[in-house]
Parts: structure tokens; sequence; C-alpha cells
């Protein structure tokens, strides 16, 4: 099987996981679960609303995506020319850095899962200040590859570098996007926790779904 298929089904299968764990612990007769499932189309699970359909078709597209990056990755290095990246150890901590957002993002969830103002708004806060800290780093390591001769152009290697970590970033920002305005709902707006409570999951499904993106993207260019 090939890189691209083996991360597709990696991704496939943490997606199941996650999807069959949320509904082996969900809660049909809690207040809130209700209040949530009556207020979209008569009761139907949250799972089927088109924002989180959405969503994972988004996901599955995003995940063919780095696949076939991830492929092509995989067939260059084979050539004979190929030379070895030796990646910048700041990209460690980037990886800390995205774990805590992801947590900070699950924490956040729980607190307007339960109604809890006050956590959401912090926890939005700080899910944002550590991706935000993760794509300063990232540009930061850029820098340091820049500053020792290694730039786009120096070999193919280093141009998958800038090209899976960049598309990553773009992935990123683009949900800092989605989170922006939730977090402007929260502090400025004055929305309650129910009233954010989909874009808080979603958020941090996509969270979760970056952070495993990158672990495979990281792996990858460790070893080789």
């Amino acid at each position: 099987m090939s890189v691209s298929g083996l991360f597709i089904l990696l991704i496939a299968g943490v997606a199941g996981w996650w999807f069959f764990a949320r509904q082996l612990t969900a809660k049909p007769w809690d207040k809130a679960q209700r209040e949530t499932d009556d207020r979209y189309a008569g009761g139907v699970s949250l799972t089927l609303v088109p924002e989180r359909i959405g969503l994972w078709v988004l996901l599955a597209v995003v995940t063919s995506f780095f696949g076939l990056f991830i492929s092509a990755y995989s067939m260059r290095m084979m050539l004979a020319d190929w030379a070895p990246l030796s990646d910048p150890n700041l990209l460690w901590l980037n990886t800390l850095l995205l774990f805590l957002s992801s947590g900070a993002f699950q924490w956040t969830r729980s607190a307007a899962e339960r109604g809890d103002a006050a956590r959401t708004r912090l926890g939005l806060v700080v899910a944002g200040l550590f991706a935000f800290a993760f794509l300063a780093g990232q540009f930061q390591a850029w820098d340091e590859l820049n500053a020792s001769g290694q730039y786009l152009g120096s070999d193919a290697a280093i141009a998958f570098f800038y090209l899976l970590t960049g598309l990553h970033a773009l992935h990123v920002l683009g949900g800092l996007v989605v989170w922006g305005k939730t977090t402007v709902r929260m502090w400025i707006a004055g929305s309650e926790p129910g009233d954010v409570r989909l874009s808080v999951q979603l958020c941090t499904v996509y969270w979760h779904f970056l952070l495993v993106v990158w672990l495979v993207l990281f792996a990858l260019l460790l070893t080789t």
C-alpha cells in the first residue's frame, strides 16, 4: 500500500474512532443534549446537521489533498539525488504547542456543552493563543532554514518541507478565521455558550484533525 493510502487510512481510522466514541458517550437524557437535539430538525442527532456534514466533507477533501502530496514526496525521495533535510529542532516545540491548542479546544468544548460561559471564553482565548504560537514557531523554523542557506529552491527535500509545512499552516489559518468569529461572538457580542456550541464543536474536530495531520507530516519529515 502507498504512503498516501496509509495516511488516508490513518485519518479515516482516527475519525471513525472519534465518531463512535462520541456516540458511546452521548447522553440523550441530559438536558443540554436534548436541547441541542431539539434545536436541529426536530430532535435529529447533532451529527446530522448540515454544518457538521460540511465539515466532514471538507476533512475528506483535505485528507485526499495531503495524501496526494505525501505520495509525491514519497516518490520523489526514491530518486538518487534526494538529500535528507536536517529538520529544525524548533518543530518539537511547535508540535507541543499544537497539542496544547487542540487540548484547549477540547476543554472549551466541554465548557460550552455545560453552558459555562466564563470557561468557554477563557478556553477560546487559550486555544487561539497556542495556535498563533504554533504558527509563529513555524515561521521561525522557516527563518532558521533561510538563515542557514537552505532556501525554497535549494533542493527537493527543502522544497517539500516548505510546501508541506506551509500548506498545513494555511489550514491552521483557515481554522483561526472561524475561531475568531466564534471568539468575537462570545467576548463582544455577548453570546451564550449554547449559541456558539456547534461552532466550538466543529472547531474542536477540525483542530484534532490538524493535529493528526501534523503528526503524520512531522513523522514523515523526521524519518526521511
